[in-house]
């Protein structure tokens, strides 16, 4: 039992009976700061990681050359700067964006291949996301968030193959 003693004087005092301090029992108080310990501990709940999922299945359709029209790469470069641009490299007018801009360029491309496709299955855009060796992963993170928030619902991951004509103009960029 956790008591408090308080030491008595022993000294008597003249006209006056020395009355008794009273003892003061902490071990209620003990018991109910375990209890509050436990229950906080017990109902806590820790943080949980934070993954992005982007373990795809790869419908057939995929699997066939990307159809030029509908297909948009991007480039991650160093400095959170991006080159973009639709249908194939070799024809293809390359652009410099950043990160905080490229979300419009996928809204307006997006916008502009549902308009030139009627069919149904062929209106959607497909996106080929290269980062290269400047690039930073946070802004890998930032790419596939864009992809998620404007609803691109394919995209690929191309890390291996990045063309010769990618590559001179992110050299000539200084990206």
């Amino acid at each position: 039992m956790a008591t408090l003693n308080i030491p008595q004087n022993g000294k008597a005092t003249k006209g006056r009976t020395a009355k008794a301090l009273p003892g003061v029992d902490l071990t209620a108080m003990v018991d109910l700061a375990f209890l509050l310990i436990t229950f906080f501990m017990l109902t806590t709940s820790l943080s949980k990681m934070k993954a992005i999922d982007i373990a795809k299945n790869v419908p057939a359709e995929i699997l066939a050359p990307y159809p030029a029209s509908r297909t948009m790469t991007i480039l991650l470069g160093k400095e959170n700067k991006v080159v973009y641009y639709m249908g194939e490299a070799k024809d293809a007018m390359m652009n410099v964006a950043s990160l905080t801009t490229i979300k419009a360029q996928i809204i307006a491309n997006k916008l502009m291949v549902q308009k030139i496709h009627q069919i149904e299955k062929e209106k959607s855009m497909i996106i080929i996301i290269k980062p290269t060796s400047t690039s930073v992963y946070k802004n890998f993170v930032d790419i596939i968030d864009e992809m998620n928030i404007n609803g691109i619902e394919s995209y690929a991951i191309d890390d291996k193959y990045i063309l010769d004509q990618e590559k001179s103009y992110m050299k000539t960029k200084g990206i």
